[in-house]
């Protein structure tokens, strides 16, 4: 193989690379916001990041304790998901398109909330880690209507897992087992 071939593999190979640690840089706020895991959260952002929310203007290194006092107090569950992502790297800085739909059982969950929108990212790769710098969040669509959760009585699929605020949740159990959990 030639140098200048294997140059080029390398060169694809670092942006893969690169590419998927700022995506699941992006994916563990989203994490960490419906775990109410802190550590996540902030671990996303360099030391001197910034998240904008409305606004705003919140330091990553507060923004867990932000996200999990106002999700508390307005809603019994939370999923955050990013969907689309466009991602441009420029070296050790790359900015971020990520899509997201945030859903939200209201307190009492007798109602519910779906937030669409996007987060607007700029990061950093330092001492080989790439963490957020600046969030901007938009908002572009929300929709409310009735919640009707697997809560066992009657609803069509009751009986699944019930999702925990903390690291209790199924999804930290090591190794995952058949053990019968927490369920609706």
């Amino acid at each position: 193989m030639s140098e200048e071939r294997l140059a080029e593999l390398e060169r694809k190979l670092q942006y893969l690379t690169d590419r998927q640690e700022i995506l699941d840089c992006l994916t563990r706020t989203s994490r960490g916001n419906d775990r109410f895991d802190k550590e996540l959260i902030v671990g996303a952002y360099h030391e001197d990041g910034l998240h904008e929310l409305g606004q705003q203007l919140i330091k990553g290194s507060d923004y867990g304790d932000h996200a999990n006092h106002a999700h508390a107090a307005i809603s019994e569950a939370s999923l955050h998901n990013v969907t689309m992502h466009s991602c441009e790297i420029d070296g050790d800085v790359a900015h971020t398109e990520s899509y997201v739909i945030g859903l939200f059982a209201d307190k009492g969950a007798e109602t519910s909330r779906m937030l669409g929108g996007r987060y607007i990212d700029r990061l950093e790769k330092r001492d080989g880690k790439w963490g957020i710098v600046l969030r901007r969040a938009t908002v572009e669509v929300l929709l409310e209507g009735k919640a009707v959760l697997p809560n066992g009585q009657g609803v069509v699929g009751s009986g699944y897992l019930r999702g925990n605020r903390d690291r209790s949740d199924p999804s930290y159990e090591r190794p995952l087992t058949a053990e019968r959990g927490g369920r609706w």
